[in-house]
């Protein structure tokens, strides 16, 4: 069982694809892990040694921010957007889309459901 950076990785999945479990890693982050790794990115993670893991990690720790300190660092970035009273930190606090989406129609991912309005009492 492989455990980087506090995430358990799928032991049936090939590396490239199991780094993705970790948050902050992509396909293209992957491929470079394991290459300054020098580990095959094609090996299956049941089939990586403990010396193979220890470089991945190793790399992952020396090279990138992931999980808990990549969320972190994204939430200081949006609380100090919206103390700032920039137009994204207004959007933030109302909690509609940041990147000037339509918001007339769509948006409900970010909106929520839809809310009731006018309704007629008897």
């Amino acid at each position: 069982m492989a455990r980087i950076s506090g995430v358990d990785l799928p032991r049936e999945k090939r590396l490239i694809f199991a780094l993705t479990y970790i948050f902050g890693i992509g396909n293209a982050k992957a491929r470079q892990i394991a290459a300054a790794a020098q580990v095959d990115p094609m090996k299956k993670v049941k089939d990586l040694t403990d010396n193979d893991v220890a470089h991945i990690r190793e790399t992952i720790e020396r090279t990138h921010r992931v999980e808990g300190d990549l969320r972190s660092e994204i939430q200081r970035n949006i609380k100090r957007l919206i103390d700032v009273q920039s137009y994204r930190g207004i959007r933030h606090r109302k909690g509609l889309p940041t990147r000037g989406q339509r918001t007339h129609t769509n948006a409900r991912t970010r909106k929520g459901p839809r809310k009731a309005v006018g309704m007629a009492k008897k």
